[in-house]
């Protein structure tokens, strides 16, 4: 699951990039622009919030074998690269609703995991998640320095982190896997305040109304997704709770 949403975040971040260097000197909707990524982030952890919870309590888990496993998990993936190579040719709409089918995918994979974790866990985890990025957030909306330079550095630790949980698949380590948790939350934390700043910086480049600019909308939204649900799982894998 985490092996997946790192290449998901990292297709995302190639496009929404991609995105700014194509909209340079476009008059600025700064406001309207940053509140409707937010606003679209927002609504598609709400419909993974359901989704999970519909998988959970409907024991739908049970009944879909292993086959349906493997696509609840690889599906999310498919999508990314979907709109990631697709956002020229796709329509606003369309781009939105796949990432509203992404949601709902996303929703059942993440049930998947909070099967493993205790109710009291999970909301605990979630509020502490909501708090960091938030937090996050407005440091990254507020600040006068430039997080650019840390762009990099962070896609080096998260290729790091990768390498690292491949290795732990073998060997197992309980200390490793809680020490990458710890470095996988620091990244995270890091990447919220740089997404969030790279969409400010995105806001006074677009037109308002612009097709090109309800797209882009929905790119900043599915980074920000990802840096939400990724630092919610290690903060998960890190205070533990399993039934």
């Amino acid at each position: 699951m985490l092996h997946n949403n790192f290449e998901q975040k990292e297709e995302s971040e190639g496009v929404f990039s991609e995105m700014i260097s194509d909209h340079v000197g476009e008059r600025s909707v700064a406001s309207s622009f940053v509140s409707n990524v937010f606003a679209m982030m927002t609504l598609a952890l709400a419909i993974s919030g359901v989704s999970a919870y519909w998988l959970i309590a409907s024991e739908f888990y049970l009944n879909i074998g292993s086959i349906g496993i493997m696509i609840i998990q690889f599906a999310p993936l498919g999508l990314v690269l979907l709109m990631g190579f697709g956002y020229k040719k796709l329509s606003s709409l369309a781009l939105t609703g796949v990432f509203v089918i992404y949601s709902v995918l996303m929703g059942l994979s993440i049930g998947m995991i909070l099967l493993m974790y205790t109710a009291s866990t999970v909301y605990m985890t979630f509020g502490i998640t909501a708090a960091t990025f938030l937090a996050m957030a407005l440091l990254g909306y507020t600040t006068k320095s430039d997080l650019t330079k840390f762009g990099s550095l962070l896609f080096m630790a998260l290729f790091g982190i990768i390498i690292a949980m491949i290795v732990n698949w073998f060997l197992q380590s309980g200390v490793l896997d809680y020490i990458i948790s710890i470095v996988g939350v620091l990244v995270f934390t890091g990447l919220t305040a740089y997404d969030v700043q790279k969409i400010k910086k995105l806001s006074y480049q677009v037109q308002d109304g612009a097709e090109d600019t309800k797209k882009m909308v929905v790119m900043g939204a599915l980074n920000l997704y990802l840096d939400f649900v990724n630092l919610f799982l290690f903060l998960l894998r890190i205070f533990g709770g399993r039934d």
